[in-house]
């Protein structure tokens, strides 16, 4: 998983199609953090969904299972993952606190009918040990935008896969001063960290094994950021940096949205 957002997405996606147990659920959350905690982010929301406001309440994962359940009574309501950064906000409601605040942390998720009001749901990490999930009020939902099919993002996650390479091997050839390390044993680390994060058995496997290439494509983005010359970067040198992993990275987010949309829509004709 790359994100507690796709963690609560594809999770609550199965509970909601009887694939799952609240428990697990819960146990593959708490795989972020130890604690979790949830507020509302305003006062009618706090009356509206029997959250805390101001202030927070432990326990989130289950409180979480229970704002989700309401919010998917319509057989067209769903659960939806969004991954935005600015330059690419697809998927969210314009305009609203919602959106901010996903924006703010590059991830989300709505609950609801789209074209009508719901809910949105934001996870900020509150300290080592402890993440923050955030309920906003979405008036409306905005209506499904269609990222890629599976054909097309696997397709992608190929061509990524062997572009992030070139990418690192060309700014691992300039010095960083990160002497001693081992950039394929980094990927490797960093790939073992989001392995302890488990799908559900009831995730397609198309989707999985995109799932999975987009976690090697984002691990090895990560490394080659971290090799980009850190000492008299020009403004040039910058620029050209961002133009080879921006594109990699927008692929790596359309892919994960598509798989998990593709998660969610096959437990829901579950």
């Amino acid at each position: 998983m790359s994100s507690p957002s796709e963690t609560l997405t594809v999770w609550a996606g199965s509970w909601l199609a009887g694939d799952s147990a609240p428990d697990d659920v819960i146990d593959a959350l708490h795989q972020w953090a130890p604690m979790h905690i949830v507020g509302a982010s305003d006062a009618e929301t706090a009356l509206s969904t029997d959250l805390d406001w101001p202030g927070v309440q432990d326990g989130a994962a289950p409180i979480l299972l229970q704002l989700v359940r309401q919010a998917t009574e319509s057989p067209m309501a769903e659960v939806r993952l969004v991954l935005p950064v600015p330059g690419d906000v697809r998927g969210l409601p314009v305009g609203t606190g919602f959106a901010r605040s996903a924006l703010d942390v590059g991830e989300g998720v709505l609950v609801g009918e789209p074209g009508r009001p719901g809910i949105g749901i934001v996870p900020t990490v509150e300290g080592p040990d402890v993440l923050r999930w955030t309920v906003l009020p979405v008036a409306t939902l905005p209506m499904i935008t269609e990222h890629s099919g599976l054909g097309e993002a696997e397709r992608a996650m190929r061509e990524a896969i062997r572009d992030a390479a070139d990418a690192l091997l060309q700014l691992s050839s300039v010095h960083t001063g990160r002497p001693g390390t081992d950039p394929h044993r980094r990927i490797s680390k960093a790939l073992e960290d989001r392995a302890r994060h488990r799908y559900p058995d009831s995730v397609p496997t198309r989707a999985l094994r995109i799932l999975d290439s987009a976690d090697r494509v984002a691990a090895i983005l990560t490394v080659a950021e971290q090799d980009s010359p850190t000492e008299g970067t020009s403004a040039s040198s910058a620029a050209a940096h961002e133009r080879l992993l921006r594109p990699l990275w927008t692929a790596v987010r359309t892919a994960r949205v598509a798989a998990v949309t593709a998660c969610a829509r096959s437990a829901h004709r579950a």
